[in-house]
């Protein structure tokens, strides 16, 4: 008799569950990877006139524009990481490309999934271990291929070596077919759904669709000014004493960088001048960027067409996001990793006609750890314990922040010099101000570069090329923040444990006094000897 009535409970409390689900919005988290918001008409950067993103931008005219989003580590495996779990990189434990996380940590779609919602993940995943906590997955092994891409999919075999592929099809275009067949063929109508659609577009080495190919193909692409002249830009730690370090550090646009740069990578004509190589390996660049990002927003012409044949669009949460921002030539780097705004800055728009108003914005200070617990908001359920992040689906809503929201973002890199040549470095960003210390090294304390530190007034200098900090006008904004940042590093639980050999040099230079500078001047000089042998 106890176990009839235990039985019958049990079957009450499913019932329960599905119920309340049924009465909740699906989840849309679409997510391309380094899609910045310079490549986005709606944030009204230089390239906005070429109208990049019609599609994109209808998520920001019937929904909100968040100006203020950031990622916590600019490199595609650590941000997801944060997403997926809530956490700081330094908690979950994902430093960088070589990070997983086990199917018992994929704590937002664990979440989702004992609430009621049908789960999956489908496109670019990066995180190594299956996606085991979805009911339902999709996924590019690793970084996947742009053409005739290869799938892991579950299946009988032991992941990862059940696979299909899709011949003949770009990436972009694959990953949304998937995605539409398992929305028609896949979908059990009496859930809601969650659903991670991540494409691999933008990712370098943008190889677009064909039918592209003549997109902008007649357009000069706007330049950034800091492609050409910041002569107050940067730091010891990036430029190196007397600036002997730029052909090392910062993988460049122009010939800069003796390594890694897009003039050799295009093989642009040895016969044109350094400023004229620069100007034709920057609009390749561009135009072949873009032209991935066309066919992105292209293919969301398509799944938003779905949601609204069908009639889900209007009780879909839909949030367009990329893993990262992107250096698309701002001070002559490519690619991301720096805490410099084209790099930190994430887009972040979400569109819910039943809560949020059209074409808001919100300043509000939000972080890729918040992500997860405003998912789950929107789904009903309360952020676990587990997740650092916090829900800011009131600030959706109302376009204010609570009163006691968060001022500040905190940024960690650790990739220190690999692939792209960026120094390791950490920092605090606020709403007036960015605070950078590059600590120049990797995780044992090693293959050092000078450190230095940089401060950028962002209302008077918004696009970054002006170092402030050893201006005596911002003395004491200097000292605030970098008490500032001391107290998000503790509070967010970077307290060093992890490596101690490269704590034990953050905290020699923290103070950056003479005796320090001198070491930096001596450590640069060293560099170079280093890359001259």
């Amino acid at each position: 008799m106890i176990r009839i009535h235990f039985g019958i409970t049990i079957l009450f409390a499913l019932a329960a569950v599905q119920l309340q689900a049924a009465d909740r919005p699906n989840i849309l988290f679409i997510m391309s990877d380094d899609h910045t918001t310079q490549a986005l008409g709606c944030y009204g950067s230089r390239l906005a006139q070429l109208n990049p993103t019609p599609n994109i931008d209808r998520l920001a005219r019937e929904g909100m524009l968040f100006e203020n989003a950031f990622c916590t580590n600019s490199i595609c495996t650590p941000s997801r990481a944060c997403i997926l779990t809530g956490q700081y990189n330094h908690v979950n434990g994902v430093y960088d490309l070589g990070g997983k996380i086990e199917a018992a940590r994929q704590y937002l779609p664990l979440e989702m999934g004992k609430a009621g919602y049908q789960t999956a993940m489908i496109g670019k995943w990066h995180l190594k271990e299956e996606p085991g906590a979805f009911d339902y997955y999709c996924v590019l092994p690793g970084q996947g291929s742009y053409f005739n891409p290869v799938f892991r999919i579950p299946g009988e075999k032991k992941w990862p070596n059940n696979t299909i592929q899709f011949k003949g099809m770009h990436s972009s275009d694959a990953i949304t077919d998937v995605t539409l067949k398992w929305l028609k063929e896949e979908r059990d109508e009496t859930k809601p759904f969650f659903l991670m659609h991540h494409y691999k577009a933008p990712h370098d080495f943008f190889e677009y669709a064909p039918r592209y190919e003549q997109y902008l193909a007649d357009v000069e692409i706007p330049e950034p000014a800091s492609l050409w002249s910041q002569p107050q830009f940067g730091s010891i730690a990036t430029l190196g004493a007397d600036k002997e370090l730029t052909p090392y550090i910062g993988t460049s646009i122009g010939r800069r960088n003796l390594r890694r740069n897009y003039v050799d990578h295009y093989k642009v004509s040895s016969d044109l001048n350094d400023d004229e190589a620069k100007r034709a390996a920057y609009n390749i660049y561009l135009k072949h960027y873009l032209r991935c990002v066309k066919g992105v927003d292209d293919n969301l012409a398509r799944l938003f067409g779905h949601l609204e044949e069908t009639g889900q669009l209007d009780n879909t949460v839909i949030i367009y996001t990329g893993d990262q921002g992107f250096m698309l030539g701002e001070h002559d780097y490519m690619d991301k990793r720096w805490m410099y705004e084209e790099s930190q800055h994430m887009p972040f728009l979400v569109r819910y006609p039943k809560s949020i108003k059209a074409g808001s914005r919100s300043n509000a200070i939000v972080e890729n750890v918040d992500y997860g617990p405003t998912m789950l908001d929107f789904a009903g359920i309360d952020t676990p314990d587990v997740m650092q992040g916090r829900s800011f689906k009131t600030v959706c809503e109302t376009g204010k922040e609570p009163g006691d929201w968060k001022q500040e973002a905190y940024y960690r890199y650790w990739m220190h010099m690999a692939h792209h040549d960026n120094p390791g470095h950490m920092g605090i960003r606020t709403k007036e101000h960015k605070l950078i210390f590059y600590y120049g090294c990797d995780y044992q304390g090693e293959n050092r570069t000078p450190p230095g530190w940089e401060l950028y007034d962002l209302r008077n200098d918004p696009t970054e090329v002006i170092n402030q900090y050893d201006n005596p006008q911002y003395a004491d904004t200097v000292t605030d923040l970098k008490q500032r940042l001391a107290t998000l590093r503790a509070r967010t639980g970077d307290n060093g444990k992890d490596y101690p050999k490269a704590e034990a040099i953050i905290q020699e230079f923290w103070d950056y006094d003479e005796a320090d500078r001198a070491k930096a001047v001596a450590m640069s000089h060293d560099f170079l000897k280093s890359k001259s042998k």
